[in-house]
């Protein structure tokens, strides 16, 4: 079995560029989101008890194994992706909130014992 086994790899195209998404073989999780775990302190018994309906010993080493073979595009990749994903929030920050979340705003800002703003 390849390394590249593992994992299920797809691009696509958005408004912001090609967008890559390697996720483990399987299951809807991200690579990224076990190596976040890693690089935060997680050991790998501890990634997969935390999603341990999901996730095997065997599919954490293995991204970790390709992270670690690939550190440099995968840094890219999670970079990358993180550009595109500012970009998306940055223009959720620019739109018009709807109708419905101005007047429950201004319901929220009239009630009594409630800080304006919060």
């Amino acid at each position: 079995m390849q390394l590249e086994d593992y994992f299920e790899f797809e691009k696509f195209e958005t408004e912001y560029g090609e967008v890559e998404r390697i996720r483990v073989k399987g299951t809807r999780i991200a690579i990224e989101i076990i190596i976040q775990d890693y690089l935060g302190g997680s050991l790998p018994e501890q990634i997969v008890a935390n999603y341990r309906r999901s996730l095997s010993l065997e599919q954490v080493f293995a991204t970790l194994t390709y992270y670690l073979h690939n550190k440099a595009a995968v840094d890219s990749y999670i970079e990358h992706g993180d550009a595109i994903g500012e970009a998306y929030y940055q223009e959720h920050l620019r739109k018009e909130p709807p109708e419905v979340v101005k007047r429950l705003r201004a319901l929220r800002a009239e009630s009594p014992g409630t800080a304006a703003g919060s």
